[in-house]
């Protein structure tokens, strides 16, 4: 596992816990490369009955399987466009968290939960008009 020296968790204004830098990131700099649990669709019904749900990314070429990141990953919270992106591994089954831009020292780093950082569709909290909390 790998997470870039000054980041941390703090409660946020609006979205429950966010991870925030105390220090500059450079655009391009890999902030966290962390391992994931994979598990099965089968699984994942049961895991939608819990609070886990809420936190799984889809897995695979097919997007038939789901995961839970470890270490921060899953405490990012969304916006989009995102400062943040995310790539998966699926052979070396991790999930890195890269900078698109550059970050300020104190600013909350975000995810596009669609995958693309400027991906400007609903995701599934926004198309039910709730808001999201980590």
């Amino acid at each position: 596992m790998h997470l870039l020296a000054g980041l941390y968790v703090a409660d946020t204004s609006r979205m429950g816990r966010g991870v925030f830098t105390s220090t500059p990131i450079a655009a391009g700099t890999f902030v966290e490369v962390a391992p994931v649990l994979v598990m099965e669709a089968a699984e994942r019904i049961l895991l939608d009955r819990t609070l886990l749900h809420d936190y799984l990314f889809e897995w695979g070429d097919g997007r038939d399987k789901v995961i839970v990141a470890l270490g921060y990953v899953s405490i990012y919270n969304h916006a989009c466009p995102s400062n943040c992106e995310y790539e998966m591994d699926y052979a070396g089954k991790s999930i890195a968290i890269k900078s698109v831009r550059n970050i300020a020292a104190g600013e909350e780093l975000f995810i596009n939960y669609n995958g693309d950082y400027d991906d400007l569709r609903a995701v599934w909290f926004e198309d039910l008009g709730g808001q999201y909390f980590s």
